[in-house]
């Protein structure tokens, strides 16, 4: 009788203790990968075209469990002084101080607020922006393409593709408003590595 009353207790503690551990095991911690992860905007060019440029992320973290959305937290800095637009000469231009500024606000931070689950696959990535020093609520429509261990083994990776916009006025970016368009398109093909697989090529913060 006290030895069925011991392993009764015994499994009821442990029982105890896998419930937190279990629920912290399903949101894993994830960190971008910068190779594979990459921020593409355009804005039209005085009604001519909608040129494009090309961003990449310096470095970021994601916690996400594919079976409860209402978890997932994400933040980002992406690094706007390697901005490329094709061109050396616009490069240069695009990160004078009357546009993208640079030399003082190099990097765009996104920090998530909360998640809006639409499907088994697509939902809304609520945020906040930092940009040229101004701070502004901002939405990202994105996809969950996938979550697997890589063809080799060597990685466990999860896989979103992203839309949004913006007005770069809301951003006090106001120069050439005669020639550059207001409204910015932008697209987000992203790849975050689980855990330790990887270590991030800069330092996350929490």
């Amino acid at each position: 009788m006290l030895r069925a009353r011991l392993l009764r207790l015994l499994l009821s503690c442990a029982a105890l203790l896998w419930v937190p551990m279990a629920a912290q095991a399903a949101s894993a911690r994830y960190h971008y990968d910068p190779v594979h992860s990459q921020v593409l905007f355009s804005i039209d060019h005085n009604g001519y075209s909608r040129p494009f440029g090309r961003l990449h992320i310096a470095k970021g973290w994601l916690q996400f469990d594919p079976k409860d959305w209402s978890t997932a937290a994400t933040e980002l800095d992406i690094d706007l002084a390697g901005v490329d637009m094709g061109d050396a000469v616009w490069n240069a231009a695009v990160c004078k101080p009357s546009l993208l500024d640079c030399a003082h606000n190099r990097y765009a931070h996104f920090v998530s607020t909360r998640v809006e689950r639409k499907d088994d696959q697509h939902g809304v990535l609520h945020g906040q922006l930092t940009l040229h020093g101004v701070t502004q609520p901002m939405d990202l429509m994105f996809t969950f393409n996938r979550l697997a261990t890589t063809i080799y083994g060597m990685h466990t990776v999860a896989g979103f593709s992203a839309t949004a916009s913006l007005q770069r006025e809301s951003f006090g970016i106001n120069a050439f408003a005669n020639s550059i368009g207001h409204d910015v398109a932008i697209w987000m093909e992203l790849e975050a590595i689980r855990g330790d697989d990887e270590k991030p090529s800069t330092k996350d913060t929490p």
